[in-house]
């Protein structure tokens, strides 16, 4: 694995992932497909919720009041992400939660407009993240509130390349299908990285246990999910990924907050 494209790969999944402005040279000779570079969705996590990480270490250093910890850093992942991923969560809830069938789901998840089904999964996501990043702000240190954090980063962002790589498109002409599958070796280097990059940031300041309950909720998550997708709409889209993001975020948050 030459270096000059894991760094490649690693600008273009942030630029897929975030807003953040990547520079045009990691983009020559790209043909727009990601099929490799979700290797460096892991890496790319990390390097998005890095600012918000950061964040909220230092309000923990300066005694913050927890929940105020938690949604500034909510808040500071959503102007960097541009809520990428909660769009994906709610258009997946709607689609999912109210069609009557798979065309019915994949029409209501191309509509703009929020429904009932979405709203209430922003809710619960946003409500659910808080109280945990809260509560492990009053047990943490603040840089082992940071380095947990990125470690969830890091695991929520594998979990997307693991859905997208067990599921078919479900629709050809939507944005997943567009810029390809990935690749098995590019999958299998994302899930090993991704473990890896969780486990060495959290096990310094958490234990075994902590990092294998988030692993096992998130796996679960992954696999309620990828079932509930594949039998309303037959596989995944641009929006089931980015919900994937945010429940195996959930997920990882909500084990934490238990076990440490």
């Amino acid at each position: 694995m030459a270096i000059q494209d894991y760094i490649d790969d690693t600008a273009r999944s942030v630029a897929f992932l975030s807003r953040v402005p990547v520079p045009q040279r990691h983009f020559i000779g790209h043909d727009g497909r990601l099929s490799r570079a979700v290797r460096a969705f892991p890496l790319a996590g990390i390097l998005i919720v890095l600012p918000a990480a950061a964040l909220a270490a230092l309000l923990s250093a300066l005694h913050a009041p927890p929940l105020l910890i938690a949604f500034a850093t909510l808040a500071a992942q959503v102007l960097v992400t541009g809520a990428l991923h909660e769009d994906g969560l709610s258009d997946s809830a709607d689609g999912i939660g109210g069609g009557r069938d798979r065309e019915s789901a994949l029409a209501i998840m191309k509509d703009s407009r929020i429904g009932s089904y979405g709203a209430v999964a922003l809710i619960l996501s946003f409500g659910l993240r808080a109280a945990a990043i809260a509560a492990l702000a009053t047990t943490l240190t603040p840089s082992g509130l940071g380095m947990a954090l990125l470690a969830v980063a890091a695991a929520s962002r594998t979990a997307m390349v693991w859905h997208w790589s067990l599921l078919p498109p479900a629709r050809q002409g939507g944005v997943a299908a567009s810029v390809g599958e990935p690749d098995g070796g590019a999958t299998t280097v994302a899930l090993a990285s991704g473990i890896l990059l969780a486990a060495a940031l959290l096990l310094p300041h958490g234990g075994v246990l902590s990092l294998v309950l988030a692993l096992v909720l998130a796996v679960a998550a992954v696999i309620a999910f990828n079932r509930a997708a594949l039998g309303k709409i037959g596989g995944h889209t641009g929006d089931t990924i980015g919900a994937t993001q945010q429940l195996a975020e959930m997920s990882v948050l909500f084990a934490l907050a238990l076990a440490l």
